[in-house]
């Protein structure tokens, strides 16, 4: 039974532990997605979630505890001025699991922790709008080269 376990230690001793969240909440919150283990994301997101939830009332209070626990005031005034202000109107659920699979080595489940209104960056708008401006650069070109 699972009576009274509060987290997962993950195998892991205390700062060793605490380095890690420390981590993974500051990458997460830095590139917005990550991808790891299943079990890290599920401990991970518990984090995120109350930093994000504390973040969405800006007062000096709640910058030192948040700031606290992640050590990079880059990411604390993004996580403030950011994140939290697209998060105002949810009541929580702000993070997203969506799994991979198994990894090859050792069978661990993957998956990608994200925050709930991740935009993907396909790149497509970047290839239309340079084929658009390099096919009448390569006609100008051409037309040039018959010209003389």
């Amino acid at each position: 039974m699972k009576h009274r376990r509060g987290f997962n230690p993950l195998q892991r001793m205390a700062a060793h532990r605490k380095a890690l969240h420390r981590n993974m909440v500051t990458s997460l919150f830095r590139q917005e997605r990550i991808k790891t283990t299943k079990a890290k994301a599920l401990e991970i997101r518990r984090s995120a979630e109350k930093m994000i939830t504390r973040a969405k009332e800006d007062s000096v209070h709640n910058r030192r505890i948040v700031s606290s626990r992640l050590f990079d005031e880059g990411i604390v005034a993004k996580l403030f001025t950011n994140i939290a202000p697209r998060m105002k109107d949810r009541n929580g659920g702000y993070t997203r699991i969506i799994k991979l699979g198994e990894r090859k080595g050792d069978a661990a489940e993957l998956v990608i922790l994200e925050l709930v209104d991740y935009k993907l960056d396909t790149g497509d708008d970047k290839k239309k709008s340079k084929k658009g401006s390099e096919k009448p650069k390569a006609a100008k070109d051409s037309k040039q080269a018959k010209g003389k």
